[in-house]
């Protein structure tokens, strides 16, 4: 892994306790050591330091002889999601959503060429993948990801989805011409659909969300199980809330950009 960063204050260090927190997941929330140096490809006795910083720090704890991650680790996605100010925003809204949908919504972001939830609704429904805030799926297979991805400029649109995925999610490969030609339908008519693209049972619907100078910046969806609600149902029920929930939300992240800001000191 030596050699990954190209600029030239990359931290090689740094990537590596990443590399750490990253190798848990679901299907291994606690794993040994020579599990985590399989997992990361590093050496024991580095993955031993790492691991060392990161007890210390807070972050991951150990019991017996097997490591398991702390919800200190929370702290890192939600500072994310604090400093955009998506959730304090989003959350009366979605709800609102969901009380008159009576289905899941979320928010998501692009990243990289994934998209990766930073709010989320949820109803008792039995689906086929487990969503919750921080969730990351390949972008060109649900409908948030075709409302991200047709907000950007041809070269940025490129260089986007050129980035591999990092989501444990494994898709089929897109033909490149049948995607640009969906991008320029969600592009004209505001709006996206996946339909079981993502997973058996998967439907649901995307509107964009605007930051404070109309910029695409983030996504709503309403999903659906497809044994319940067919694609027609889906869009002449839903969609209408929906886009008005978007647009809401659009109106209010514009609103808290605009309030001024006062620093405070102590006299």
């Amino acid at each position: 892994m030596a050699g990954r960063g190209e600029s030239a204050g990359f931290v090689e260090a740094l990537a590596r306790g990443l590399d750490v927190i990253e190798a848990f997941s679901d299907s291994h929330t606690s794993m040994s050591l020579a599990e985590l140096s399989t997992a990361t490809g590093l050496a024991r006795p580095t993955t031993h330091r790492l691991l060392a910083t990161l007890i210390e720090l807070g972050f991951v704890r150990q019991s017996g002889s097997v490591f398991e991650l702390t919800p200190r680790v929370l702290d890192l996605g939600y500072a994310f999601v604090s400093s955009q100010g998506l959730w304090q925003i989003a959350r009366s809204h979605l709800e609102e959503l969901v009380h008159r949908t009576g289905e899941s919504s979320s928010m998501a972001q692009l990243s990289g060429s994934d998209i990766v939830y930073t709010a989320r609704v949820a109803v008792p429904k039995i689906i086929a993948l487990r969503v919750e805030i921080g969730t990351r799926f390949p972008a060109v297979v649900t409908s948030q990801g075709k409302v991200l991805l047709a907000a950007l400029a041809p070269n940025d649109l490129q260089r986007t989805l050129a980035v591999p995925s990092t989501s444990r999610v494994v898709v089929a490969p897109r033909d490149p011409a049948d995607l640009l030609r969906e991008l320029e339908t969600v592009r004209a008519r505001g709006w996206a659909l996946a339909d079981e693209e993502l997973a058996p049972g998967i439907r649901s619907i995307a509107a964009p969300v605007f930051d404070g100078s109309g910029t695409v910046r983030a996504t709503v969806n309403v999903t659906v199980h497809a044994a319940e609600t067919s694609t027609d149902e889906l869009i002449e029920r839903h969609l209408s809330d929906l886009v008005a929930t978007a647009a809401a939300i659009s109106a209010d992240w514009r609103r808290m950009a605009d309030r001024p800001y006062v620093e405070v000191t102590e006299a």
